[in-house]
């Protein structure tokens, strides 16, 4: 029997976790400001007079305003000396103003006026009247095109220029906070793997993993909580359906939930039962893998050497080419923070530089459909000196947990 794999259950496991997210600090407002400032460098540089921020991570990283969105039109901007103006219903008004960081005017709109032309408002407010406006990147086309109609003279662009320059360098107080959510994950993970017995669904499975984040002090339900039994492993993102575990099953565990708002993202496969000799040589060849890409990941190196490390130490063991199955049919990996997927994509045809800040995922996973899939993700994080492991890799697939 896989170590650390069975054993134990649901209740016994609960009774004994406690918080590991009590002394978290979260990001102040001189980060914030902080934030703000470099954004308005890179206006000036970009000849950028105005960001305009939908509700999307983006306003919650500037400016600290977390607002859901929705399809009422609710956002601020932000000019290239830093003067914020806010754009909200009338009747969002009070709340908003409870949840202001930063003071600006506020411009309100009636369900049956045109919230767009208060953004135009907002831009001649900020002294702009017929300048460069950046739009962020994640807002909704609805949104864009009511702007795009109501546009009196700018120029509207994609903010990503902007955003992407500011949001995939992590400072020492994101990547605690990743850390943290990340040490909440592996101890999920871990707990995970001791209660699984034949006969339990992957639901039960799920619903474990949820309360066991709340539990250790996640601040949300996992946003992803992909849990799959046997053949169905071999699916990335999983497949529609309960399933039922086996002795000799395979086991793909991946999830991710937040501290401060900021994500985890971990995944562990590893074998109820006795692994077999085909289980481990996948298994070790998976592992392998994940250690070449972290031995790439020097600064300096493009985000697609570390996606053809990975295809390359694939194609020698006889998978892929490329993107085939069996194989890695997905990028090696991805950056982390306010949002589960964001910049840093590690994919062919990226050709950003690794930087000192930067942090993503590392996860080569191999899927052989049909028989059975292996994916071990943890997260890497650049230094000056190189790259660390927000996580320590999987032992072994008789030990999985290195207990």
């Amino acid at each position: 029997m896989t170590i650390g794999v069975g054993g134990s259950n649901v209740q016994d496991e609960l009774k004994s976790m406690q918080l590991l997210s009590e002394n978290i600090e979260n990001i102040t407002e001189e980060e914030y400001s902080a934030r703000i400032q470099k954004a308005t460098v890179l206006m000036q540089k970009h000849n950028v007079d105005a960001i305009f921020f939908s509700c999307s991570t983006n306003l919650r990283y500037f400016i600290n305003l977390n607002i859901y969105p929705s399809e009422r039109l609710h956002g601020a901007a932000i000019n290239k000396t830093g003067d914020i103006v806010y754009i909200v219903p009338s009747f969002e008004k009070e709340k908003t103003k409870a949840m202001i960081t930063f003071p600006g005017k506020i411009f309100t709109w009636e369900e049956d006026e045109n919230p767009a032309k208060m953004v135009m408002n907002s831009f001649t407010f900020l002294g702009i009247t017929r300048g460069t406006i950046a739009i962020d990147e994640n807002t909704p086309f609805f949104i864009f095109d009511a702007l795009n109609a109501a546009n009196n003279g700018h120029r509207l662009i994609n903010a990503q220029a902007i955003t992407k320059a500011c949001r995939e360098i992590k400072s020492k107080k994101e990547l605690a906070l990743i850390q943290s959510a990340m040490d909440i994950a592996l101890e999920v993970q871990r707990r995970t793997a001791k209660i699984l017995y034949p006969g339990i669904t992957t639901v039960e499975v799920q619903n474990f993993v949820t309360l066991a984040h709340k539990r250790l002090g996640s601040k949300t339900p996992p946003a992803f909580n992909i849990v799959l039994f046997g053949s169905a492993t071999a699916y990335p993102h999983g497949v529609p359906y309960s399933q039922t575990l086996q002795e000799g099953d395979i086991v793909l565990v991946d999830m991710g939930a937040t501290v401060g708002g900021y994500y985890s993202d971990i995944t562990r496969t590893y074998v109820f039962g006795e692994p077999t000799q085909r289980h481990r040589e996948i298994w070790q060849l998976e592992r392998m893998t994940q250690d070449a890409v972290f031995d790439a990941a020097q600064v300096g190196v493009t985000c697609q050497t570390l996606d053809d490390t990975a295809r390359s130490c694939l194609t020698k063991a006889g998978f892929g080419p490329g993107y085939k199955t069996p194989g890695l049919p997905h990028r090696t990996g991805h950056g982390l923070g306010l949002d589960i997927h964001e910049h840093p994509y590690i994919v062919k045809g990226n050709k950003d530089k690794l930087s000192t800040g930067m942090c993503f995922s590392n996860e080569p996973m191999i899927c052989i459909y049909n028989e059975f899939g292996v994916r071990l993700e943890d997260h890497i994080y650049m230094t000056e000196s190189g790259p660390k492991w927000f996580t320590k890799p999987a032992h072994s697939i008789d030990d999985p947990f290195g207990q």
